[in-house]
């Protein structure tokens, strides 16, 4: 792998971070008291094509490798988890599982306008009482003459109240084994209207959308239907690898920032007479923050280089999100031990990326999930449930 990067590369990373510094970071403190869904920042990240990242160019992306996605995204990751969580279902969860999954007639009507943010996309997967163990979902659709009803509730959904395009996943046979009888749907809203009760009172990501999705008795054509019947856990299992990666991507700009903020505030701050990263222990924090935010950013970049070359990338996408996730919580509470009381403050940044660094640990996989993973993946045996 070589390391440096590519003209190209080195000038998408500068557009992003331009743009972040200049458009996303600013008023990230308000939108994350105010829990105000940045909208106006999608508005503007469209026409550079943020939007579309590695979806061709032909319906409506920028047609980037996957390390250029991973810039682009740990940049907006550095200034505002809350909108990189946005820019993560819209591309990675909606996008490239259209992209890989649906119809052709099924791409040329959503991507591009995905693309441009004229749609806002969400993906509903987990449910009040089926998390980790996706395949226990109970939301069903029931065939009637072309059409599907659909029946249930989904929790947790990034997106979900500003959303025009549901990507979710019902079961359509309640014989087949858990993983065998679900299949994935595009809804609609203008069409099949789904309600989504929003979720207020989270820890981080205040300035996303997060919502319940609701479904009753809600028809869906079959021609809306993604990928083959009883495709669907696959289905959610692809679209997951491709989020890990952008959460890991993420997870290193927020760990990104923190150093920042940690070396801005050390070199300024005085203490018995002098900066306070002329004191050793702080020095060593500030090294160890350098060290995790370097190993973890070439874990993404390995992965994305799997990924450039289409091959299974499942084991490095699963170390590169686990150790990025972890390492960004571990970062960010050694930026708020450097701020000292400061930190505990939003007077500085580095509290609220403490709360937005703690869910990456969550979702897409728990860290346990993802261990799960590599280990199955290092030893050809899956673990034991119980």
């Amino acid at each position: 792998m070589d390391f440096d990067l590519t003209p190209e590369q080195e000038q998408i990373r500068k557009l992003a971070k331009d743009f972040a510094d200049r458009e996303i970071a600013p008023g990230a403190r308000e939108r994350d008291r105010e829990q105000r869904f940045p909208a106006e920042i999608l508005a503007k990240m469209a026409p550079l094509g943020f939007l579309g990242g590695p979806v061709p160019e032909q319906y409506g992306g920028m047609g980037i490798d996957y390390i250029s996605h991973a810039l682009i995204t740990e940049e907006v990751g550095r200034a505002d988890s809350s909108v990189r969580t946005t820019l993560s279902v819209q591309i990675s969860l909606v996008e490239l599982t259209i992209l890989k999954f649906g119809t052709p007639k099924q791409k040329q009507a959503w991507l591009p306008r995905l693309c441009r943010g004229e749609v806002i996309g969400c993906f509903g997967l987990t449910e009040p009482a089926s998390g980790t163990d996706a395949a226990a979902l109970q939301t069903t659709a029931i065939k009637d003459g072309d059409d599907w009803i659909i029946n249930g509730r989904k929790m947790w959904i990034s997106n979900g109240g500003v959303s025009q395009l549901a990507l979710i996943f019902a079961r359509t046979d309640a014989k087949a084994p858990k993983t065998k009888g679900i299949t994935a749907f595009l809804l609609s809203r203008e069409h099949q209207p789904y309600g989504s009760p929003p979720i207020h009172g989270k820890l981080g990501l205040r300035s996303s959308d997060t919502s319940e999705l609701v479904f009753e008795d809600v028809r869906v054509p079959d021609s809306m239907r993604l990928g083959e019947l009883g495709q669907g856990f696959a289905i959610a299992m692809a679209a997951l690898d491709s989020g890990r990666y952008s959460v890991a991507a993420g997870a290193v700009g927020v760990a990104q920032a923190c150093l920042d903020a940690s070396v801005s505030y050390a070199t300024q701050r005085q203490t018995f007479g002098k900066p306070i990263a002329a004191h050793q222990l702080v020095q060593e924090m500030l090294a160890d923050m350098t060290v995790e935010t370097e190993a973890a950013r070439l874990l993404v970049w390995r992965a994305g280089a799997v990924k450039n070359k289409g091959l299974p990338s499942t084991r490095e996408t699963s170390i590169a999100k686990l150790y990025a996730a972890e390492a960004a919580q571990r970062c960010a509470d050694m930026a708020i031990q450097i701020h000292g009381g400061y930190g505990f403050s939003d007077e500085f940044p580095v509290e609220r990326y403490w709360r937005d660094a703690r869910v990456n640990r969550l979702y897409e996989g728990t860290t346990q999930i993802q261990k799960l993973i590599i280990g199955r993946a290092i030893t050809g045996i899956d673990a034991v449930a119980g």
